[in-house]
């Protein structure tokens, strides 16, 4: 017989070192980073999570990893105090704010340095590319990235080149390997579609994105390309896997496109614990319909165990507080 398949896999070459619990991963870039890291959080890995809030254009990523190696303050001219005196940065997202400029700017550099220490340890940089679009400000001539909804009419908008890319992210890894000698790079374009540049223009701008990342790739023997795009596009082609904006893929997506990331870059002994965390966050997940029963009792208690013997490989007193917390409850 015949088999039939329904989708066009995307295959992926699994790189000659994997990922444990052990390892320290660091996540920046778009919000695709952000759902990514995530995930690897829920498993126990140890992750510093787009800790500056989403970047979507490369050169603003590129900046913002360039000014923590070099903990450089940012640029003075990029300040903006919004209508709601609420004090921002355009090299920055809006999650980064103050009351004062002073505040800000101490709460930036108090950031930069806790990612720099994390960065000196960490074994995989995962870097999200969202659009080629990006903003330039006019009076200083920067590429920022974010507008924070502030007049059009101070910025151009334009389609980066991805000379203009390549070449500052070239001097970028070569720094941050300097930094970290070990450190692994993986580059992926967000499957997320900027509509707002039209379907079209969407195309191009994941085009120039996806031909830096090659050209990267190709040249580092450090730096790989994870296909989260292709997988959305091709593997996943149906509308079945976005969200109701047609723009976000769905949570079952998210976990199509993880799992595929997991095959690819973790060790097995990771992945099977992974396989029995699930088991433990879905026992901890359970609500009894009947109350206080001891068959719950019972369920509490095997779930303590495992979480005692797991918190040798991790940390996980979270759960085991509130594992703790509900047995107690049965006595109380």
């Amino acid at each position: 017989m015949k088999e039939i398949k329904f989708s066009t896999e995307v295959e992926i070459k699994p790189p000659d070192w994997k990922l444990t619990h052990r390892s320290k991963i660091l996540t920046i870039g778009s919000c695709f980073a952000d759902v990514l890291g995530d995930q690897l959080g829920h498993y126990k890995f140890s992750v510093a999570n787009n800790d500056f809030g989403n970047a979507f254009n490369p050169l603003a990523i590129c900046k913002i990893l360039d000014s923590v190696i070099e903990q450089r303050k940012p640029n003075a001219d990029l300040y903006i105090e919004n209508p709601d005196q609420i004090w921002l940065h355009h090299d920055f997202h809006s999650s980064q704010w103050a009351r004062t400029k002073a505040d800000l700017e101490s709460s930036i550099m108090e950031k930069m340095k806790s990612v720099q220490s994390f960065l000196s340890e960490t074994d995989l940089l995962v870097i999200t590319f969202g659009t080629a679009y990006a903003y330039r400000h006019k009076r200083t001539n920067q590429i920022i990235g974010n507008c924070h909804k502030m007049p059009g009419e101070n910025f151009v908008r334009e389609l980066l080149h991805p000379d203009q890319i390549t070449i500052p992210f070239e001097q970028l890894i070569q720094k941050l390997l300097t930094f970290r000698r070990n450190l692994r790079i993986v580059l992926t374009v967000s499957p997320v579609r900027h509509t707002k540049d039209t379907l079209p223009l969407n195309q191009l701008s994941k085009s120039v994105l996806r031909l830096v990342c090659h050209r990267l790739s190709e040249k580092y023997k450090p730096v790989e390309y994870f296909p989260s795009y292709e997988i959305m596009i091709d593997e996943l082609r149906d509308y079945r896997f976005y969200k109701e904006d047609l723009i976000h893929p769905n949570k079952v997506a998210e976990e199509f496109i993880f799992n595929a990331f997991t095959r690819a870059y973790l060790d097995e002994d990771a992945q099977g614990f992974m396989k029995q965390w699930d088991q433990v966050a879905q026992s901890i997940q359970h609500r009894p319909q009947h109350g206080h029963t001891p068959s719950q009792l019972k369920l509490l208690k095997n779930v303590r165990d495992k979480l005692n013997a797991i918190s040798r490989q991790v940390d996980v007193s979270a759960e085991l507080a509130q594992v703790t917390h509900r047995i107690a409850e049965f006595s109380g």
